[in-house]
Formats: C-alpha cells, structure tokens, sequence
C-alpha cells in the first residue's frame, strides 16, 4: 500500500460514507447537513471520484466558481476541501524524527530520502530496509523503527511525536492501530506519556476512537 490513499480507487459514495462516519469536529459537523442532497448534486456534476473532487477543489480561489456551477454552497465546499485534504497528511521530514541520531537522519537525507512518504516507499519490504541499511551503514534496527515511524505518520492527525507514543505503546503499523481497542490504546498512550512526558496534558478517549478510525483508511 503506497503512503497515501488512492484517490482515484475512493467513490463519491465512499468518501460520503467516510464523512458519515466520521465523528467530526465542531467545526465540520455542518457537513453532514443534507449531506445526501449536497452529493448528488457533486455525482450530477460529472465527479465520481475522490481524485476529480480534489483536483477541482485543491485551489480555493476557484470555489466560488464550483459553487455556482454545482448549486452547494461555497462554505460547504471550503469545509470540504479541508476534510478532503486532512487525508492526505503532510509528509514530515526525515528532521522531525529529531530523538534520533542526527548523523544517521543526515545520511538518510543526503541519499534522497527526506520524508516520511519516501522513507516508506523505499522500505516498503525488509529486504529493501536491509538493503538500505547496508548502503549507508546504517543500524538495521533504527532503519526498522524508521519504517515503523513513517507508517504510522500515513494515520490523519499522527504527528511524529504521535507515532513516537505509538511505538512506544506498542503500536508498530497502523494496521495495529486500526484494529486495536480503543480504550486500551487510550491506555497505553496514557501510561508512556506519563512515563515519558510526551507532551502535556491526558490523553482523550474521543480522539483516540478517531484515530483507530482514521487508521483504517490506510491499513
């Protein structure tokens, strides 16, 4: 699985399931208003999938436009264009794992391997991650961890010190993630930040059942 969802292989009707499903944030709730209305109108538009939904709404500048062409109102389409967007999370520099040895995040950079995407592609199998340890002298085990890092990071809202706690909590994939319980990973993230002090404050159950959720769009 490539480190982002296909969006061409995601309906109209997925991503509407997805949204549906979803336990949105305040501030995007309104997005489930006549959520059956506002889609047919997008499918009578001519999108069928994701892909041609995100192509038309990645420029802001040009929703006005959309909005008139389609009848759904600009607002929804603005909140739209940030859900659609926040399942294709930023691909954190191969610098943010920065609790690692900078000679050896130095040497991944320098071979071209700058980011979390390109971190997983290019240690896709464990023959490939030996090999890469191998090329640049680097621990097998920390090229494994790397792997496991930039995995995790493919999850909607895992930061790298998220995928840090995961790791930690015992969570290696998001394969883990998505079929864990949650109210033990809850657990789990509680007790290594307490250990660890990841960052401040307690872990909260809600957002631990969105990300298991999150988790199983890429797993």
């Amino acid at each position: 699985m490539p480190y982002y969802i296909d969006a061409e292989r995601v309906s109209l009707d997925d991503l509407k399931k997805r949204i549906e499903e979803t336990d949105l944030v305040p501030s995007r709730s309104s997005l489930l208003e006549d959520i059956d209305g506002t889609f047919l109108k997008l499918k009578a538009h001519g999108f069928a999938t994701l892909a041609d939904l995100r192509k038309e709404l990645k420029n802001p500048k040009k929703i006005p436009a959309l909005a008139t062409e389609t009848g759904v109102d600009p607002a929804y389409l603005t909140l739209l264009r940030r859900e659609i967007e926040g399942y294709f999370p930023k691909a954190h520099p191969v610098s943010a794992f920065d609790w690692l040895r900078k000679a050896d995040l130095d040497n991944l950079e320098s071979s071209g391997l700058k980011n979390a995407a390109l971190l997983y592609d290019a240690l896709a199998s464990p023959g490939r991650r030996e090999e890469t340890a191998t090329a640049l002298g680097i621990d097998p085990d920390l090229i494994d961890s790397l792997y496991a890092l930039a995995d995790l990071t493919r999850i909607q809202w895992v930061s790298p010190t998220a995928a840090r706690m995961l790791v930690a909590a015992g969570y290696t994939d998001a394969k883990t993630v998505a079929t864990a319980d949650p109210e033990k990973l809850c657990s789990d993230l509680d007790r290594v930040n307490r250990e660890h002090t990841y960052f401040r404050g307690t872990i909260g159950l809600r957002d631990v059942r969105r990300l298991v959720k999150a988790a199983s769009y890429v797993s």
